[in-house]
């Protein structure tokens, strides 16, 4: 072997360790990929929609480099998350799901068709104005959005810039235990912050200063709940880790729970 040789393995090794890293805790060798589902054009009643937008990363060129792949804040977790997620959701309600994910931004013309989204990293968000006009105008005409993946005080003060430019007065509440939307199907009392795959290295269940979990919703001038903001918590994780033996089961049973009545509350409202 050349002398070169060892050298080259330390810095193929040191590489590999360095992409192992998310937020500071260290990751096992990837799971294996999520296959494309066989029926995933089929249509249905309900398709889990992911929302695109700006980050405020977009004018640097830089992104989130996760398992050493580039990605946007916006497609942290995907496609794996949403492909179990609606695995789970056709097993375990009467819900007609579609078994593959959409993507759509708020400027395309598309865009309120899908009266559910899901939205996550939203700390990371600059929305543009039109983002910000268009993302009003779907939840004052009924539309529903779950927010997802953002983790203390800094991530909560980005989050809460888009949302004071889309409702610049609407309050945001702390639900309670007894909020309609914690009881359409599973009754969740009983919830408890649900941590992303981080939490299974670092022995921590919060990332950052986000220890207290909190789930907080708005409303639109009837009391429907327009948004779902579920902050200091990862329930994509949960999902798209619903089948690796490492992430807890009561963490993924929760998130199934939860996101399962979000769809049927936001079907129904």
């Amino acid at each position: 072997m050349s002398t070169q040789a060892p050298a080259a393995l330390l810095l193929c090794a040191g590489l590999l360790a360095a992409q192992q890293l998310y937020r500071g805790a260290p990751f096992p060798p990837l799971p294996p990929a999520v296959a494309e589902p066989a029926d995933g054009e089929r249509p249905a009643e309900f398709s889990m929609a992911r929302m695109a937008y700006s980050d405020r990363y977009s004018g640097l060129q830089l992104a989130f480099r996760f398992h050493g792949e580039v990605e946007r804040p916006w497609q942290i977790d995907t496609p794996a998350s949403e492909r179990h997620f609606l695995q789970g959701a056709r097993r375990l309600s009467a819900v007609n799901a579609r078994s593959k994910e959409v993507y759509v931004h708020p400027g395309d013309e598309e865009f309120f068709d899908y009266p559910f989204l899901y939205v996550v990293e939203p700390g990371h968000w600059q929305l543009t104005e039109l983002e910000v006009a268009k993302i009003r105008e779907y939840l004052l005409r009924g539309g529903f959005i779950v927010f997802d993946d953002f983790h203390g005080s800094e991530e909560w003060e980005f989050f809460m810039r888009g949302i004071r430019r889309i409702f610049p007065e609407r309050p945001i509440e702390d639900l309670a235990a007894d909020d309609e939307i914690f009881h359409v199907l599973y009754d969740m009392e009983h919830r408890e912050q649900i941590p992303g795959l981080q939490a299974v290295f670092s022995r921590r269940t919060y990332e950052r200063d986000g220890k207290v979990p909190h789930w907080r919703g708005i409303r639109d001038d009837n009391g429907r709940l327009m948004a779902m903001i579920n902050h200091n918590m990862d329930l994509g994780d949960a999902w798209e880790h619903a089948d690796w033996p490492a992430y807890p089961e009561r963490f993924t049973a929760m998130a199934y729970r939860l996101g399962i009545n979000y769809i049927i509350y936001a079907m129904t409202h």
